[in-house]
């Protein structure tokens, strides 16, 4: 009897292990946004809180978890710098571009990275990247930390554009960095996060009109670059993602003028498609052997790309979608259903195989702005608002929201989902949450 209680306890207990995730870069294991586990809180309050840490300085980057560590990003505004009170100038085109949102390029800024104990919040070590004038600004609402670190459970790999990539091993011991050059955005600051394959570690560089974007590759233990290929492809602020396709796996860039796929292994171009053809910062998502590609400015587009069999599999447009998209906010791909959210959370489901619409216009209960991405786990969607509010929505045929959570502060980083945790950067703090 006890043997076979004990079976049954190392087997509940085995099944757990083999559930629960890491959350090791931007929108997950798979670039997604949607975790494998289940056992998340729909519901909850401050007793549901296991621990909230203040964190310095102004980041949008997401928390990312390996096992008992969590790591993530932050920027501590400084002093003016002398002599950098002239906006930093752009080309759009052929013609000459200065943001009117532009703040920050004047300021000294301290890029940190911080590793913190997942149990109980505290944190372990800061590291120090950068410390000094930034060679462009960035948007008033955005933060020079936007972009999400990566692990492999060893190192972890931090990108800050034109101020370096960096990788830290676990105790904070800077590895390597890499000076990559001047990349501008046109004044709005980097959002592209990093991702892994095999040994390397991959950043879309994407700048200004397209004349010096490009895309590398750097050995994960050196930092030496292993390949590196040129992009004619205009500012964008998109994650890459890795994509199964049918015996090899193809690394998927958007951008403004075109869709695409580079062997990650070599960085050689597999094939190309036609681009979003508006700003490309939503990332895209995978499944069903199709890739969504988004855009909420200019104009609104989804572009479902996947395979011609008949042409001996070319990628094509299997068909495409022109409202329901936001300017920052990534969408999500649910079980058959692909969820849209515009930037004030009004969600559509498209059928993700055919893009018929099952619904549109789904509503939150009160009037909110977006610029976390959405994630997911098991039927439920979360969206956390700029207002602090997370709300839960049932994923299905119908909009339905069971939940609505409040945080107490801001929220523009998407949230983490690991272990049965969700962890949230608010404005001010790190949370926690769970049943």
């Amino acid at each position: 009897m006890k043997k076979t209680i004990f079976s049954l306890i190392f087997t509940v207990f085995a099944a757990a292990v083999l559930h629960a995730q890491h959350w090791p870069g931007w929108r997950g294991p798979r670039g997604t946004g949607v975790s494998s586990e289940t056992t998340f809180p729909v519901s909850w309050d401050a007793s549901n809180i296991r621990w909230k840490t203040p964190i310095p300085g102004r980041g949008h980057s997401s928390p990312i978890v390996w096992g008992d560590r969590i790591f993530l990003t932050t920027s501590i505004e400084g002093d003016v710098v002398p002599g950098r009170e002239k906006k930093p100038k752009h080309m759009l085109g052929s013609q000459v571009f200065i943001h009117p949102d532009m703040v920050s390029h004047d300021r000294r800024q301290t890029m940190k990275v911080i590793g913190l104990d997942a149990k109980s919040g505290r944190i372990l070590w800061e590291r120090t990247a950068y410390d000094g004038p930034m060679a462009d600004g960035r948007h008033r609402k955005s933060s020079f930390a936007s972009s999400t670190p990566v692990t492999d459970g060893k190192t972890v790999f931090v990108f800050f554009g034109t101020e370096g990539l960096y990788a830290y091993d676990f105790d904070g011991a800077l590895k390597w960095k890499q000076d990559l050059g001047e990349i501008r955005t046109l004044g709005l600051g980097y959002a592209t996060s990093p991702v892994l394959f095999g040994t390397v570690v991959i950043v879309q560089c994407d700048e200004d009109n397209g004349e010096k974007s490009f895309i590398a590759a750097f050995d994960e233990a050196t930092g030496k670059q292993v390949w590196r290929q040129t992009r004619k492809v205009q500012s964008s602020w998109a994650t890459p993602v890795l994509v199964d396709a049918g015996g090899r796996t193809e690394l998927v860039a958007g951008g403004a003028e075109f869709t695409i796929a580079y062997n990650p292994a070599t960085g050689k171009e597999l094939w190309r498609t036609k681009g979003v053809e508006s700003n490309a910062i939503p990332s895209p998502v995978y499944g069903n052997g199709i890739v969504y590609m988004t855009a909420g400015y200019p104009t609104k587009a989804v572009l479902a790309v996947g395979r011609n069999v008949s042409s001996g599999n070319e990628p094509k447009i299997l068909w495409a979608h022109a409202r329901g998209t936001a300017y920052v906010p990534s969408p999500i791909l649910v079980g058959d259903s692909l969820y849209l959210t515009t930037d004030r959370g009004l969600l559509t489901n498209l059928d993700a195989k055919t893009g018929e619409m099952r619904y549109e216009g789904g509503r939150v209960p009160v009037p909110a702005t977006f610029t976390a991405s959405l994630v997911g786990f098991g039927d439920k969607i979360l969206q956390a608002s700029e207002d602090g509010d997370v709300f839960v929505i049932q994923a299905g045929p119908e909009h339905k929201v069971i939940a609505t959570n409040k945080l107490g502060e801001p929220i523009f980083a998407s949230p983490a989902l690991s272990n049965g945790v969700i962890y949230i950067r608010g404005e001010r703090h790190l949370y926690a949450i769970r049943k």
